[in-house]
């Protein structure tokens, strides 16, 4: 069974595409479970305006995860009238949805970590400060440190901490590769706007049909040509 994430980003747009990738994360999540696939959303970072989303990374699993995305990678257009700012001439929108292949794999090996013994402090009973049960986890290839105390038990602490260091470490790991694409969406914004895979439309943010021929275009240009020869 395939396993992929997918981050849904605006990038350093403004409100209303954080707004845009709220909508399209509700939209790609209604497809996901039309299709049968299994998901997480294992992040979302806020907008500064309520109901809003700077990003969201979506893990993927199943036998069809690929033929779906093909629908969905790449740029997603909105057209519609800024909600936040009301005299805005911008009716056209975009964001991105991207796949994190370099996450997909991070895993964290024992050996990577070492852990050392530590005297527990707060509140806990006459042993707390005596006896070095506590445990500091560090992952030594990033220096990334945790420290459980939540148990008298040494195992038990030490166990707590590996899986909260693997947590943290995915996470950190996790924002640079987002930060990456937010930076390619960035750079390469301009160049995909002219072909967004899925465009929708208004405040109710209805799928708007894309254009399968070249037929409007033609049109298009023959009208733009008889207007240049009158």
């Amino acid at each position: 069974m395939k396993q992929k994430l997918i981050q849904i980003t605006a990038g350093r747009g403004p409100a209303e595409c954080c707004w845009v990738v709220a909508q399209v994360l509700k939209y790609f999540l209604k497809e996901v479970q039309e299709i049968g696939l299994s998901y997480e959303v294992i992040h979302r970072s806020p907008g500064n305006e309520n109901a809003t989303l700077q990003s969201a990374t979506v893990k993927l699993k199943g036998s069809d995860v690929d033929a779906f995305l093909k629908k969905w990678l790449g740029t997603i257009q909105w057209v519609g009238t800024s909600t936040f700012r009301k005299y805005h001439k911008r009716k056209n929108w975009f964001i991105g949805v991207f796949e994190l292949d370099t996450v997909v794999d991070q895993k964290i090996a024992t050996k990577d970590i070492s852990y050392q013994a530590i005297r527990s402090s707060g509140p806990g009973g006459q042993n707390v400060n005596k006896v070095n049960s506590a445990v500091r986890a560090t992952h030594m290839s990033t220096g990334i440190t945790v420290v459980a105390m939540d148990s008298r038990s040494q195992h038990q602490n030490k166990k707590l901490a590996t899986e909260r260091l693997k947590q943290k470490v995915w996470e950190t790991h996790l924002d640079k590769v987002k930060q990456i694409v937010t930076d390619q969406w960035e750079n390469h914004l301009n160049l995909q706007r002219g072909n967004p895979v899925r465009v929708f439309k208004g405040t109710d943010f209805k799928k708007m049909k894309k254009e399968t021929s070249f037929k409007h275009k033609r049109n298009q240009l023959k009208n733009d040509l008889r207007n240049q020869i009158k």
